[in-house]
């Protein structure tokens, strides 16, 4: 792996690993359902000329199926997983939340096996077993730590499994349509839908932005949701999929010392263990298990 990759890898990570708490401080003066739509709208629109031209250079043509399968897509990731997402960082430490946000691949590989015939094997069994012991040593429902509630670790969790099932069905079509155009697309097509819950509900759209919050606002917008995915996309390009989902393995790791260094949020041991477990079945589910060898006899 070149230096270039492993400066995108990097980047990403750090960029990623600061968004929780990014999230948890401009949360606390902006609406939920505000603050997710303004940053994956914002991030939508950045990555919309790479999009275009990544569309242009695949001669792709989008059909009504495919609209409505990014729709759907933008549903799934923006509406609900990441509006959860919001949800559990105000209700829960940043650190926490970051760690099971992080365990997403796991529910990617129960539903993949479901969505896009990827078989469910013996093991893929035994890596859910050792990241459901991770995230369940992490959250320590029975003792909750200062700071962390029941609600924010339950939000957290549907976070966590509905962006599986978003990374899922994005396997379906990502092949014809390009990963930046269906990651620009979905986060635009959720981001016009969210607009409307919003509208219905009588939320917030941009009252109650004040001049003070716009430089946070365009760090989690811009900067993370949009240069962050472009970085990972540009790993991808470089160094192929499974290189670049060390990203995966480093957030876990970054995103407790971030909230620590702002948000003085302590590491506590089942903190350590528990990404401890959760290194573990990521690393086993990205090695490719080793063929017996035939028999001669």
């Amino acid at each position: 792996m070149g230096k270039k990759e492993v400066l995108y890898i990097i980047l990403t990570a750090l960029l990623f690993s600061t968004m929780e708490v990014a999230l948890k401080v401009a949360g606390n003066d902006l609406d939920p359902f505000q603050l997710t739509f303004i940053r994956f709208f914002m991030g939508g629109l950045f990555l919309l000329p790479f999009a275009l031209k990544e569309m242009k250079q695949r001669r792709v043509r989008l059909h009504k199926s495919d609209v409505t399968y990014l729709f759907v897509l933008g549903i799934i990731c923006i509406c609900i997983s990441m509006l959860f997402f919001q949800l559990a960082i105000m209700q829960a430490n940043a650190n926490l939340i970051a760690i099971l946000i992080s365990s997403n691949p796991v529910f990617t590989m129960i539903f993949a096996h479901f969505i896009v015939e990827d078989r469910f094997t013996r093991r893929k069994a035994l890596v859910l077993v050792i990241s459901l012991a991770g995230v369940a040593i992490v959250a320590n429902p029975f003792h909750l730590g200062q700071g962390n509630t029941l609600m924010g670790i339950l939000f957290g969790v549907i976070a966590s499994v509905t962006f599986g099932l978003y990374s899922a069905m994005g396997k379906l079509r990502i092949e014809k349509i390009g990963d930046v155009a269906q990651t620009s697309l979905s986060f635009l097509f959720g981001s016009f839908v969210m607009l409307f819950i919003m509208l219905f509900m009588g939320k917030p759209i941009l009252s109650g932005i004040q001049p003070g919050h716009l430089p946070l606002i365009l760090y989690l917008g811009i900067v993370v949701t949009g240069i962050g995915y472009y970085f990972y996309f540009e790993a991808i390009h470089m160094c192929g999929p499974s290189r670049a989902s060390i990203v995966f393995f480093l957030k876990p790791v970054f995103a407790p010392v971030v909230a620590l260094v702002f948000l003085r949020e302590a590491i506590t041991w089942n903190i350590i263990l528990g990404i401890v477990f959760l290194l573990a079945g990521s690393i086993l589910n990205m090695t490719k298990p080793r063929h017996r060898l035939p028999d001669p006899s």
